[in-house]
Order: structure tokens, then C-alpha cells, then sequence
């Protein structure tokens, strides 16, 4: 898993709970790296189930619930880090489609040895799209954050299914998006 993933969760947990917390948490997640995490390194995925566990034990919130606000945390992340990504895109379905043959091939550019999840996507009329995540990694959670902080960022609101359809080791999971009028 790439650092920036690292670095961008212990600075969410800085600023939405404090920097001791996060230092609590580095301390009490007995991690491999120690904590000390680059932008641009790659570290064992177990190591953010750890800093979330931590954090979960530390907060008293579920792990689940702390993995959904880290990515809508980190979506914000992404289109201040990366606005080339957003241009040309006027809607959050617009961008979920282009995950995959889009973000996901520019990302592999910046870090060449990044092990993405993908995302199959389907637009099932103007105002349902479904999202098929896999992944090798326990990660569902933080996507339907992801996909929750698309939309804000885009000024929409959509009910989302989040329906688990993992077998064995690897998550697979659907997300059926329908968009809700606001008007």
C-alpha cells in the first residue's frame, strides 16, 4: 500500500482528533515501520489495519465507521493533490466511471508499484450507477467513503447499497449508487 495512503490517514487523525492521539495510536499499533511513513514508499496494508484498530480502541468508534470517514477524508485529499484528475469532470458518476481507465492508469504512472483495487462500473440510467470493488485487501469500507466524498465534492447526494459479496480472502463488494434530487 502506498505511503501517501499512510501519511494522508495520520494527518486526518491530527487534525479530526489530535496529534497525541495519533501519536498513541503509532505507539500502541506495534508496527514493522515503527510509524515513519514517505509519501512515495510502500508498506504492508496490515500495518493501516493496525493504525485503525488503534485508533478504533483509542475513540471507541468502529473500525468500519473510522475507514468511511478516512475516505471521504481522502477523496478531499486527492482532488487538492491531484486536480488534473478532476478536469473536464462535471459529475461524480462522470468521475466513478473513469476510476479505473482513467485515475487508475494515471496513478500507476506516479507510483509504478502500486497494488490498486478495481472498479467495474456500469451506468444503469441517468440516475443509478453500480461499482464492482475487489480488492486482496479488507479495504470496502474506505471506498464507500471514497465514493461518499465524490459525491460531496461534487455537490450531490445519491443513496448508496453497499451489498459484500467476498469470498474467502479477497473483497468484493457492489455499490449501487442512486442519485437523489436535491431540488
Amino acid at each position: 500500500m502506498k505511503g501517501i495512503v499512510f501519511t494522508e490517514f495520520l494527518e486526518m487523525v491530527e487534525d479530526v482528533f489530535s496529534p497525541d492521539v495519533a501519536d498513541a495510536i503509532i505507539e500502541h499499533a506495534n508496527l514493522p515501520s515503527g510509524g515513519v511513513y514517505t509519501a512515495v514508499g510502500t508498506y504492508d496494508h496490515s500495518e493501516m489495519v493496525r493504525l485503525v484498530t488503534a485508533l478504533s480502541r483509542e475513540t471507541g468508534t468502529e473500525v468500519d465507521d473510522l475507514l468511511e470517514v478516512f475516505g471521504k477524508y481522502l477523496f478531499g485529499r486527492f482532488r487538492a493533490l491531484y486536480p488534473d484528475f478532476f478536469t473536464g469532470v462535471d459529475s461524480a458518476f462522470g468521475f466513478l466511471e473513469h476510476v479505473e481507465d482513467y485515475i487508475h492508469v494515471e496513478v500507476r504512472k506516479l507510483y509504478p508499484d502500486a497494488e490498486l483495487p478495481t472498479f467495474d462500473t456500469r451506468r444503469l440510467d441517468s440516475e443509478r450507477l453500480v461499482m464492482e470493488y475487489s480488492s486482496a485487501r479488507p479495504f470496502a469500507h474506505l471506498a464507500n467513503g471514497l465514493i461518499h466524498g465524490c459525491l460531496e465534492s461534487f455537490g450531490e447526494t445519491a443513496e448508496v447499497d453497499f451489498e459484500d459479496l467476498s469470498h474467502g480472502e479477497d473483497t468484493h463488494t457492489r455499490f449501487t449508487l442512486r442519485l437523489v434530487d436535491n431540488g
